[in-house]
């Protein structure tokens, strides 16, 4: 699995990938994906970078799908419980699952500078801090690993 977000694409298709992943994925499940939902997602597969449930309101009221904030999230909700799209905890903000449909451990890696995310393999990590809070008794129930620091454009230009 490879992280998305800091590397060139085809963008278009990313995100024409990542739509049918999910349609697919809703239909499977039984799930609806309503039209608030699909443009939610639409939104926030826009951009590789983390969007705040108001900046998604926008983008839904513009849309003439609502305009209160409770519309923006529970349809941010929705993505989030069924794997469709993750909150960056730090940013108080969501952004489109890289890999959806597929079971994994993601990481997320924060530009400081740009506020781009990308979505990278976090398995590994994942299981090094498992066991080291059960070597003190502790159980996980919930992890977010998120990495602060320069994506390659701002890191470039640091230089």
């Amino acid at each position: 699995m490879e992280a998305k977000g800091f590397v060139r694409h085809d963008h278009d298709s990313c995100i024409a990938a990542s739509l049918q992943a999910v349609e697919a994925d809703c239909a499977a499940r039984g799930l609806q994906l309503t039209p608030v939902r699909r443009k939610a997602l639409e939104v926030l597969l826009a951009q590789h970078r983390a969007l705040g449930a108001y900046d998604v309101l926008e983008h839904l009221r513009d849309a003439g799908l609502g305009s209160q904030p409770p519309v923006a999230y529970r349809a941010l909700e929705f993505l989030v419980s069924h794997g469709f799209a993750h909150r960056i905890e730090q940013l108080n903000a969501f952004i489109a699952c890289a890999h959806p449909g597929q079971r994994h451990a993601p990481s997320f890696l924060i530009c400081r500078v740009c506020s781009a995310v990308a979505e990278a393999p976090g398995r590994a990590v994942s299981e090094a801090l498992r066991e080291a809070a059960a070597q003190v008794g502790f159980v996980t129930e919930r992890m977010v690993i998120e990495a602060e620091g320069l994506c390659p454009r701002c890191a470039g230009k640091a230089q």
